[in-house]
């Protein structure tokens, strides 16, 4: 089959297209012809040997996908072929099959599309875990998104104004603030442009916000940290501006708030069961419109490459999608 293969760690330009042999499914495992898979972040760190995960070599990028079922292993037996499903697997999305453990595939109602799906699970669930469970969000709460125009940030707006919070979006440019706007955010931030602690301590009347989603980390989280109101809870998900911040722990003491890591591929494997409900409630919400999941652009196999180049670039305001 076509994939997108990684043959050794490197530099993303060192990685392309090219041939590979049909995944078989283990026991406990399910084959999926992929109909779309979502680009992410840590796509772009795997390939380079930078992630948590080192898949054997070669493999695939791509950890969520949406699909058909096309094989089960033989322990299977809550999956059929023929059924539409959206799955996690840390890698093998980028070809026109990939396969999957059943304990980490969903079943996708009829109203979701491949596309809605694939380019919802991580980035939905992600900001759902962090908001609804981490940061025990409440209605009428100030939510800090940092990075807003991002995949988790987008889906961080629309999750925290569905609950009745106020939405402060925080990104890099007049354009991407305007996506932010579209998506639902109440006021928004050009941190490049301001101080981003005085513009939030502004924007609350001086009482600052009760949740920081934090996806950019580097200078950025402490500031956010000092823009927190007394309790505030600041949610760590990733560093996309590079640097992995050291906050001063007397902040934290100070202004009575906690930091708490969102790690949703763990979080998937530790509690699976209540993941299971998190993502039916994201996806009756995409079912119903209450989400809407943002695409930025579809690319082929063979066009892989650029699509991991313009997200470690951070010029994707929305999600990317391979589509073999």
């Amino acid at each position: 089959m076509r994939a997108y293969l990684c043959q050794a760690f490197g530099p993303l330009d060192q990685h392309g297209p090219g041939q590979i042999g049909d995944p078989q499914p283990a026991d406990t495992e399910i084959v999926i012809d992929v109909a779309a898979a979502g680009v992410n972040y840590y796509d772009t760190l795997i390939v380079q040997g930078r992630y948590q995960i080192r898949p054997p070599l070669p493999f695939s990028p791509g950890g969520e996908f949406a699909g058909t079922v096309c094989a089960v292993g033989a322990q299977v037996h809550e999956f059929t072929v023929g059924q539409r499903v959206l799955a996690f697997n840390s890698f093998g999305g980028y070809a026109e099959k990939a396969r999957a453990r059943a304990a980490q595939v969903f079943p996708l109602p009829d109203a979701v599309s491949f596309e809605s799906a694939a380019a919802a699970l991580v980035t939905y669930a992600t900001a759902w875990f962090a908001l609804h469970d981490r940061g025990r969000m409440q209605p009428g709460e100030t939510v800090l998104v940092l990075g807003a125009a991002g995949g988790v940030g987008l889906a961080a707006i629309q999750i925290a104004r569905a609950a009745g919070c106020t939405v402060i979006a925080a990104a890099s440019s007049r354009e991407k603030l305007d996506l932010c706007a579209a998506a639902g955010a109440h006021t928004g931030i050009d941190y490049h442009a301001n101080d981003l602690k005085d513009a939030v301590k502004a924007a609350t009347g001086g009482r600052g916000a009760d949740i920081v989603v934090d996806v950019v980390g580097d200078r950025y989280t402490e500031a956010a940290v000092r823009a927190t109101a007394w309790r505030g809870r600041v949610l760590i998900i990733g560093f996309a501006a590079g640097e992995i911040p050291r906050v001063p722990a007397n902040l934290l003491l100070l202004k009575g708030c906690e930091m708490a890591g969102v790690f949703w591929d763990e979080f998937l494997r530790r509690e699976p069961a209540e993941c299971r409900r998190q993502v039916a409630a994201i996806l009756d919400g995409i079912a119903r419109g209450i989400f809407q999941p943002p695409i930025h652009g579809r690319y082929g196999i063979e066009e892989a490459g650029q699509a991991l180049t313009l997200l470690a670039d951070r010029q994707a305001t929305g999600k990317l999608l391979i589509v073999p």
